[in-house]
């Protein structure tokens, strides 16, 4: 008979640390939402999904739509959170944009101007966020 070291903790460890990972990852989107908010921009989605993909923000203020990719990370042990957007997830992010302007170019009247911003959020010790955002990222 083999046995189990771990006692069976091992899918809920797993499962905690998911969790972990995802109330980082929103509280860093919220971070980045209340820096653009604090800039005047408006969240028009957060999370929007596709088949193709997901865009973390989608933004707007007068013309100007941005669409901003969102890295959150505690240390840079892999380095800088900017450096996790390869050129595959700029192509996948790009076409997800389009999905959504298709989608959602009723509600928009004029011209548009689009922006592509990768946002950096350190976590630091005490829990707060610091947000760099790198604009026109790509």
């Amino acid at each position: 008979m083999v046995g189990r070291s771990d006692g069976g903790r091992s899918a809920q460890s797993s499962r905690s640390a998911q969790s972990s990972r995802i109330a980082l990852g929103a509280g860093g989107e919220q971070a980045v939402a209340e820096w653009y908010s604090e800039r005047g921009f408006a969240v028009l989605a957060r999370n929007w999904r596709s088949r193709s993909g997901e865009i973390d923000l989608v933004l707007a203020a007068g013309a100007l739509v941005v669409f901003c990719e969102v890295k959150t990370r505690t240390s840079d042990r892999f380095g800088a959170p900017i450096e996790a957007v390869t050129q595959a997830k700029v192509r996948r992010i790009r076409r997800v944009a389009a999905e959504w302007l298709s989608e959602s170019s009723g509600s928009r009247s004029g011209p548009t101007d689009l922006r592509f911003d990768v946002a950096s959020v350190s976590v630091t010790g005490g829990g707060s966020f610091t947000v760099e955002v790198s604009e026109a990222a790509f």
